[in-house]
């Protein structure tokens, strides 16, 4: 379980704040998963105590039983075809042919071969450059995704004749964001509460998308909220109450799923802006093989002079995850005074 006070929120908002610099030049390096701690400040490196299999000798048919002991977790893996692993814990393994598997804790890594008699090691399986589909033929985009979007970090575009990013009408000044204004406010992700696209993509805590025929979910780690969204383009209310997420509803348009999302209340904000219960913003995914692509475009008549439009890259989790963690918010007061502030 993850908890965060409300002083370690501010802490959370200045890492956000990072990870929603420019985008890097086109050709310049990925940018990698969730960073050892994850957001948490720096600590003893992380080291690999033991690793072993026992026996590392078998037959065909056979299984060994993988043992580890890592000290100051950070993002640790077994490799091939495991993926994420606790700090210390065992795992049997059967092999069909001889496998060298490979432990990865943060920077640290260390490996041991499973013999199988009479074989030849396993070559790695070759990437692939397919992206997945589901049961009816549809783009998947199941998976976790790593924090930040483990690709581009944001950029803003404009759309048709919309400016490269947000400008406010004229006289909707006061909808700009001046936390400098106003010394009890922490930042925006201080007090835990939900956060809509694109900053629900901002924090350093992967999501997952699950998704069937019918329904595609988001579930992010932090603050632990989810989306539910029909994928049938029937919106079963015109004129919504409004909530924190808003409603939402999916349509394809060829391999391209639109997620058009009404609803929302006045009580979060949008790339630094607060907005007001007209905002509609429309989402757009293009699977990748290693990920997807994704635009929002935004649009509030009350705030925005038009619409506008970020783009991001999302890539899967490198270990790959089977799920996300739990993240409760837990003591979430202001431990400020106790400091004399």
């Amino acid at each position: 379980m993850r908890t965060l006070p409300l002083l370690a929120g501010v802490l959370l908002a200045s890492i956000v704040a990072a990870a929603q610099a420019p985008q890097a030049p086109q050709g310049a390096a990925p940018q990698g998963a969730a960073p050892a701690g994850r957001g948490r400040a720096a600590g003893p490196p992380p080291r690999i105590l033991t690793f072993e299999a026992r026996p590392a000798s078998i037959k065909s048919g056979e299984s060994a039983l993988l043992v580890w002991h890592v000290e100051n977790p950070a993002a640790t893996a077994i490799e091939p075809g495991i993926g994420r692993v606790i700090p210390r814990g065992t795992m049997r393994v059967t092999p069909g042919a001889t496998t060298t598997y490979t432990l990865t804790n943060g920077t640290a890594t260390s490996t041991v071969t499973v013999t199988v008699a009479g074989t030849t090691p396993s070559p790695p399986p070759a990437p692939s450059t397919e992206s997945a589909r589901t049961p009816d033929g549809k783009p998947d985009f199941s998976g976790v995704f790593a924090f930040g979007g483990g690709g581009g970090r944001g950029a803003g575009t404009g759309r048709g004749n919309a400016p490269a990013g947000p400008v406010l009408k004229p006289g909707a000044e006061n909808y700009r964001v001046n936390r400098a204004a106003n010394p009890l406010d922490t930042g925006r992700t201080a007090n835990c509460m939900p956060l809509i696209p694109p900053d629900a993509f901002g924090v350093p805590y992967e999501f997952q998308i699950i998704q069937n025929r019918d329904y595609l979910v988001f579930f992010h780690e932090y603050p632990g909220t989810f989306r539910i969204i029909p994928l049938d383009g029937e919106r079963t209310q015109l004129d919504p109450d409004p909530s924190w997420l808003g409603d939402s509803v999916g349509r394809w348009e060829g391999e391209t799923l639109v997620i058009d999302t009404i609803g929302y209340n006045d009580k979060t904000e949008i790339s630094g802006y607060r907005h007001t219960e007209a905002l509609h913003t429309v989402e757009r995914l293009t699977r990748t093989a290693d990920g997807f692509d994704y635009s929002i475009t935004i649009e509030d008549p009350n705030v925005f002079a038009a619409p506008w439009t970020v783009n991001r890259t999302f890539r899967f989790a490198v270990p790959p995850m089977k799920k996300i963690f739990e993240f409760v918010c837990e003591n979430n007061r202001d431990y400020r005074p106790l400091f004399g502030q």
